[in-house]
């Protein structure tokens, strides 16, 4: 069998006078992955009594934008044509295999074993599905405890984290070969979502630890969507693509935290930073002081033995937040030296030893 295209204007036009059989499908929701073309005979037809699960040759075929069509006898595919337009269904010829420039369709065609059908009408089963090629969105996961290497604080933390991804049938072949074969009406993708699910948060672990050899804060991650997005695809090739015809497009994070320990030692490492910066250090020390102060200020035994202990706590070793803010200010240049006739080194404008005046610079 094969198609023969027809011109696209035909579509348009009234087909009834020109066609036995006129095979079309509707705009798939996102819910539907595969449908099985409807068959609209017209009152003028030759062919009223049709049987079903027949097509009769010179019937039109008509493909719509974001679909892929599919011939089908005895549950093998025979043709397909993933560019839109009008076809007429010709008996007597090869398959077209009309792929529009999709890689690999042709090959995943002989690879599943299809063969061809010659000659005139068979009396076998033969259908027409349609294969939605949409991106299909809004299919939730989450995952906990996946262990992330965090390239700020340069250890091992575990983190929880939901949100949404999509995918796209790019291989539409292998997806009814392996997937949706001969359904009787439609095949939704609630069917499948299940097992989609599982592998993706099963498979998101080790894409994001492909994505922390780039050394990011887990808090950087929505910023690498695209990233895992292809990591992911990377991990599920074998189980999506060359399996089921079907990839990730892209997957958003609505929310990525740290476990509860995980949470708490980054709180310490943050709290660790103040003892290894002078002016942070100086400035909590500051405040610790003036709110030493205070209380000092207020003790029911009077402020005098409160600054007492403050005095004497300083005394015994306690340090002061000027001495802080002190150690970042830059030391002033030492003064140049300059050689006096009599041999002695000086740096005032006056020679210490014989009282001869600097030479001026030329």
């Amino acid at each position: 069998m094969g198609l023969i295209k027809a011109a696209l204007g035909a579509i348009n036009t009234t087909l009834a006078d020109q066609w036995k059989e006129y095979i079309y499908c509707d705009s798939m929701d996102l819910n539907t992955l595969m449908q099985k073309g409807e068959v609209r005979v017209t009152e003028s037809s030759s062919n009223t009594n049709r049987s079903d699960n027949i097509i009769t040759n010179g019937s039109k075929i008509a493909v719509n934008e974001g679909q892929f069509m599919i011939i089908v006898e005895n549950g093998k595919i025979v043709d397909f044509t993933a560019e839109t337009g009008a076809y007429t269904y010709n008996t007597g010829t090869e398959p077209s295999l009309f792929d529009n420039g999709w890689q690999g369709l042709k090959e995943s065609f002989y690879k599943v074993g299809k063969r061809f059908a010659y000659g005139g009408q068979p009396e076998n089963d033969q259908r027409v599905y349609f294969i939605n090629m949409k991106e299909i969105m809004d299919n939730k996961f989450g995952v906990g405890d996946v262990p992330f290497r965090d390239g700020e604080f340069k250890f091992t933390m575990m983190i929880k984290s939901f949100g949404v991804y999509s995918y796209r049938i790019t291989n539409p072949v292998m997806f009814y070969t392996n997937v949706a074969a001969n359904v009787s009406g439609d095949y939704k993708k609630d069917a499948m979502d299940p097992q989609l699910k599982a592998e993706v948060q099963n498979n998101l672990q080790h894409a994001l630890a492909r994505i922390s050899l780039n050394n990011i804060a887990y808090d950087k991650i929505p910023l690498y969507t695209k990233e895992i997005a292809q990591a992911l695809n990377k991990e599920i090739t074998e189980e999506w693509n060359e399996l089921r015809g079907i990839s990730i497009a892209s997957i958003a994070f609505a929310s990525i935290t740290p476990d509860a320990e995980s949470a708490k030692k980054i709180a310490e490492f943050q709290e660790a930073r103040v003892f290894t910066n002078a002016g942070m250090m100086g400035a909590r020390l500051g405040t610790a002081q003036a709110k030493a102060m205070e209380n000092a200020a207020s003790n029911e035994s009077g402020a005098l033995p409160g600054f007492i202990g403050m005095g004497l706590a300083q005394q015994a070793g306690g340090a002061s937040a000027s001495q802080f803010f002190n150690n970042q200010q830059p030391a002033a240049p030492a003064a140049a030296s300059w050689a006096c006739g009599c041999g002695t080194a000086n740096t005032g404008k006056f020679c210490s030893e014989c009282g001869a005046q600097k030479p001026e610079k030329p």
